[in-house]
């Protein structure tokens, strides 16, 4: 059954990035119901956020679309959560001081699902005492809140106050939905990601394909079961992940060192980067300068940090990833062994529709104790969430 996302919108200058909200939504399979403020109809009407959701949008409390049915007291009940995106210092002010005086309010007021709230105002407004302490009054009541960027704003001062990034705002509404089991609560999860880099000269260096969307997605999986995670990042295009501690690292060496200061006390280590293997054997402080003829880069092993993982292992259990590009899983099968892991995630690379670069993945995970879970084409955060049941159910 698809998940009911009820979306509040108010009348503020931010109106407008409710319609990719609802947009991102419904990409998702949700189901989005909207109920506009009075005021924001004054921005945006109506019909433009029907056509989106593909649902009638409630404004007038009064103006009931089925006679049999209360329609604030329908919204709340069917909600799996509310979202006021943008959030005015009226509607935060009115919800804290027990306020339901229109459509909106009201839903609120009725709601017993979760409700969180994305602020978005002129700087001095959300900085007032009073607003200020009616979003610590929610808080305390159990209303969610999605803290607001800093900027210049529409009103031309610069500070806090614009509504957070469309994409910060749809993954909270995500995490809140999927109601995971908290089963990684005072667990410590270290988990490597991304490439790393082995510099020649000053401007060029050796790397590889990865571009960290695994080893994210597997952060954010543990993050959203509760764990304390820590990533340990190479150089990639991916935003920062909110509630996740993550060292930036650019090479084998200071990867390694990375993952040695933060494993003593780790539960779980997952090492999805992929790691140069080789260096070369001598860097030039000054760029090299093309000359007649070839050039002969001569390569040295560089550490493998995996296996000085599986050497110094006590508490820990730890997973490794096999990118293959043939003999999968006979390859992860020895490595498993020859590193002293618990798990192995192995991929095909050759693979043209999931692996490096793509959304999705392909992939066989392993046990030590020769159990095998085969999981055809999925999205990564879905393999992530694979990796810890199987680890999870084991325990």
């Amino acid at each position: 059954m698809k998940k009911c996302v009820v979306i509040g919108v108010t009348g503020g200058i931010a109106v407008y990035k409710a319609l990719d909200i609802i947009s991102a939504l419904k990409k998702k399979d949700i189901d989005v119901r909207v109920i506009m403020t009075d005021s924001a109809t004054k921005f945006i009407n109506p019909i433009t956020f029907q056509s989106l959701s593909n649902n009638a949008v409630a404004v007038d409390t009064f103006q009931e679309i089925k006679v049999h049915e209360i329609q604030h007291i329908s919204l709340a009940q069917r909600a799996d959560l509310m979202l006021i995106a943008p959030a005015t210092a009226n509607i935060i002010g009115k919800v804290a001081n027990g306020i339901a005086d229109d459509m909106l309010s009201t839903t609120i007021m009725a709601c017993k699902s979760k409700v969180i709230f994305a602020p978005a105002m002129n700087t001095n407004m959300y900085e007032n005492r009073i607003v200020q302490e009616n979003i610590e009054k929610l808080k305390v009541y159990g209303y969610g809140f999605i803290e607001p960027g800093s900027g210049r704003l529409a009103c031309g001062d610069i500070g806090v106050g614009k509504l957070a990034d469309v994409s910060d705002i749809v993954e909270r509404v995500l995490v809140e939905l999927k109601n995971k089991e908290q089963d990684l609560v005072g667990k410590k999860v270290l988990i490597s990601a991304g490439p790393t880099i082995a510099p020649i000269d000053p401007v060029r260096f050796i790397t590889n394909r990865s571009t960290g969307k695994m080893g994210y997605s597997i952060a954010k999986e543990a993050r959203d079961r509760g764990a304390d995670v820590i990533l340990v990042s190479g150089p990639t295009n991916l935003p920062t992940i909110k509630g996740i501690k993550t060292i930036k690292i650019n090479t084998n060496e200071e990867m390694k060192l990375a993952m040695l200061s933060e494993y003593n006390d780790s539960d779980i280590v997952i090492k999805s980067a992929a790691v140069a293997d080789y260096k070369p054997l001598e860097y030039s402080k000054e760029k090299i300068k093309k000359s007649e003829g070839g050039w002969n880069l001569v390569l040295t092993r560089d550490s493998d940090i995996l296996r000085e993982l599986g050497e110094r292992k006590s508490k820990q259990i730890l997973v490794g990833f096999a990118a293959e590009s043939n003999n999968v899983i006979e390859n992860a099968r020895t490595k498993i062994h020859k590193k002293n892991l618990d798990y192995i995630v192995a991929n095909d690379i050759t693979a043209s529709d999931a692996g490096f670069g793509s959304e999705d993945n392909r992939v066989t995970i392993l046990s030590k104790d020769g159990e095998t879970l085969n999981l055809d084409k999925m999205s990564k955060s879905e393999v992530a969430c694979n990796i810890f049941d199987m680890i999870l159910r084991k325990r």
